[in-house]
């Protein structure tokens, strides 16, 4: 009986399952339980005969998302869901291609490349014509192609402001002519081509406008423009978009996420209703009442207020750590007390917006034999470009170490070619020597080679007599790993994920009284090895704030409250960046069921030297009746107190909140994003919108507020 399938609704949970009025945009908040609305409709329009499984059309985000709703629908209704189109953008689009290949002017066995083949696409594009890859970087060319696919953009619709872009565009052009020649597309094309085909072929754009009556999306907030625009072509004006989103959880702008299409798509669509789930299940009160005045601060939303019927909760417990090694000892001593209470260790998270502050936790989780897990991601020491940095590491310390050698002798390219390595290999095992002995014999006439050959020499003269952490930085610095990175399009985290090694090596030193290079590099492999050991075992969860969307836990630790870092630097200068830090401030709350800690450093260590931070505005923004303070270098102190950017004794009297407009008589308006150095030493650091950062001693700076 569909009566069984609502059994259980609440009233906006049963009007969303049950719309009979075209399309709807229901606005689902976080732990409102928008999955099984979304299933139940699905399962309620099949079982009222309103639509056959082959007549929805329901888009997902992750290819988990789409097993999930498939397993519920096989448990709601006795049908067979193989075959039904619900899956991700891509995936959908790769089925409609494959389906129609003639018409998309694809091989019938096209073959997608993933991110790495197209980067071997584009250099192959870019060497044909005789391109300078210094200049035209083969990474920033891929990055102009897919920015402008996922704008809907072919080559000749770009508009060239200058020299530059318009050989990026010609280069565009050359690689869309090779993939064609060859029958392949990159992930962007698929839902471009999509699109294109959709648009120009109007009999086949009726006959799926036909056959799905019924298209349901995910996620709604985190579409592109160019998703929204291929989810408009399969509509027909007699068909229904069932949307289900949440603008407050818009977090993916970097991604091409467009969050006004919510806003468009209630126009598009003349929706003069929406539905709000706001009912959660999830969270106590406190925590929700936390998250709806925070978010209270941004202007452009639909606007909603979480509750539940669970109960108040305890209050949200704050922590002003004197240092980052500080905070992460607090973290450290409450996961203990929480495991004596009889939590496991799975059901806790510890949350950062940066991808480096990890290594910190990990750190003082690891001394303490806690096991923990790095939720979508890997682990510090484990991390690609902290790997190819200690194989650097471990040249400077041993060049007869062939896995270092060949892990970096052509990373970052220095064109040393397969064959090359093929031969000094080939060398080796003839004379019994390693590979460095064997490509310093055979590096003459090999310009790449030799290049690599003279810089681990230089590196090793050139760290003699420095401390461990002046090595690492030094090799860091010298290897062209962080130019290299400032190329790719998430650099900016391996980048600070390199920096960050430089405190590690730091924190070694002091703990182990050792300024042994050696000494550091067995530490790091025991590390990294100590995550085999932990296989399987219940483990604590650590986690950017992003991979978190969409997960949940008893207790939830959000660290690094701080301007500058949360929110992030570049939110300060970003046109909507702020309102997008703050969703994602949301987000993190809205992860916590029952206990959340909030934590800042008013120092951390950045590039081996202490910045000294503001507490996040965020704080700022809780209702002080939410929170009790634990403790901190300060003593117990008032939120209130805490929140009013106040830095340590030794910064005392900073003129400029971090996020303040000021005014340069040389660089113009620019805003302040951080501080460094105490004394007559303090510098300020201010990002101009032109020039990027810039830093001044704070006695000379010349700032006026704007």
């Amino acid at each position: 009986m569909p009566q069984d399938l609502l059994t259980g609704l609440n009233p906006e949970q049963l009007t969303a399952v049950t719309w009979d009025r075209g399309s709807a945009l229901v606005l689902a908040g976080a732990g409102s339980g928008k999955t099984r609305v979304l299933t139940t409709r699905i399962a309620w329009l099949i079982q009222t005969h309103q639509v056959s499984p082959m007549g929805v059309l329901a888009v997902t985000f992750t290819n988990k998302a789409a097993r999930e709703m498939l397993t519920r629908l096989s448990a709601m209704l006795p049908i067979n869901t193989r075959g039904m189109w619900i899956g991700t953008f891509h995936g959908l689009c790769n089925r409609l291609l494959r389906a129609h290949h003639r018409d998309a002017g694809l091989p019938q066995l096209f073959q997608i490349l993933d991110a790495q083949d197209q980067l071997s696409a584009v250099k192959r594009v870019l060497k044909a014509l005789n391109v300078d890859t210094e200049k035209y970087e083969p990474r920033k060319v891929q990055a102009f192609i897919n920015a402008n696919k996922e704008a809907g953009l072919r080559a000749n619709q770009i508009e060239a402001y200058d020299p530059y872009t318009r050989r990026l565009i010609e280069y565009y052009e050359a690689y869309d002519a090779q993939c064609n020649r060859e029958g392949v597309v990159d992930f962007a094309e698929l839902l471009l081509r999509s699109y294109e085909l959709l648009a120009r072929n109007a009999l086949l754009r009726e006959h799926y406008q036909e056959r799905f009556r019924h298209i349901l999306v995910d996620e709604f907030q985190d579409t592109s423009r160019l998703q929204y625009d291929w989810l408009k072509l399969l509509r027909a004006p007699t068909n229904a978009i069932f949307a289900v989103g949440d603008d407050d959880q818009s977090i993916y702008a970097f991604r091409g996420a467009n969050v006004a299409n919510m806003a468009l798509f209630q126009k598009d669509m003349g929706i003069a209703e929406v539905i709000k789930l706001t009912q959660n299940y999830r969270s106590f009160g406190t925590i929700l009442d936390a998250a709806n005045a925070v978010i209270s601060h941004n202007s452009n939303r639909l606007g909603k207020n979480l509750w539940t019927d669970a109960g108040r909760g305890e209050p949200i417990r704050h922590y002003e750590a004197a240092s980052d090694i500080d905070e992460a000892r607090f973290v450290v001593e409450e996961i203990q007390a929480l495991k004596q209470d009889g939590l496991a260790y799975a059901d806790i998270a510890v949350l950062y917006r940066s991808n480096a502050q990890s290594r910190v936790i990990e750190h003082a989780l690891f001394s303490a034999g806690i096991p923990y897990r790095v939720y979508g991601g890997l682990r510090f020491f484990e991390r690609a470009e902290i790997k190819h940095a200690l194989a650097y590491l471990r040249l400077t310390a041993n060049p007869e170490d062939d896995n270092a050698f060949l892990r970096v002798v052509n990373f970052p390219t220095r064109g040393v070619g397969a064959r090359t390595v093929e031969a000094i290999d080939a060398a080796a095992r003839t004379g019994g020597t390693s590979l460095w002995t064997a490509a310093c014999a055979q590096g003459a006439g090999k310009k790449g080679l030799t290049a690599f050959v003279q810089l681990i020499e230089q590196l090793r003269s050139e760290t003699q007599g420095m401390s461990l952490a002046e090595q690492v930085e030094h090799v860091v610095a010298r290897s062209g790993l962080i130019e290299y990175y400032k190329s790719e399009r998430d650099g900016e985290d391996r980048i600070e994920n390199l920096n960050e090694l430089t405190n590690a090596a730091m924190a070694f030193a002091a703990e182990a009284e050792s300024q042994n290079l050696a000494d550091f590099l067995a530490h790091a492999a025991l590390e990294a090895g100590e995550h085999e050991a932990q296989a399987g075992q219940d483990a604590v969860q650590l986690m950017t704030v992003h991979a978190a969307k969409g997960l949940e836990f008893m207790a939830v630790f959000i660290t690094g409250l701080e301007e500058a870092l949360f929110p992030h630097e570049n939110s300060l200068t970003e046109a909507d960046g702020l309102e997008e830090e703050r969703r994602l401030m949301y987000v993190a709350i809205t992860r916590a069921r029952k206990r959340l800690y909030l934590t800042h450093a008013a120092q951390r260590m950045l590039h081996g030297q202490p910045r000294y931070g503001l507490p996040s505005r965020f704080l700022q923004e809780l209702p002080a009746e939410l929170v009790q303070t634990v403790g901190g270098w300060r003593g117990s102190v008032a939120l209130s107190e805490v929140a009013v950017p106040n830095a340590p004794s030794r910064m005392a009297a900073l003129p400029y909140q971090v996020g303040t407009r000021v005014q340069h008589p040389r660089y113009g308006e620019g805003v302040v994003a951080g501080y460094q150095g105490q004394g007559a030493e303090a510098e300020v650091r201010v990002s101009f919108p032109r020039i990027g950062d810039k830093w001044f001693i704070l006695e000379y700076a010349r700032l006026t507020p704007c």
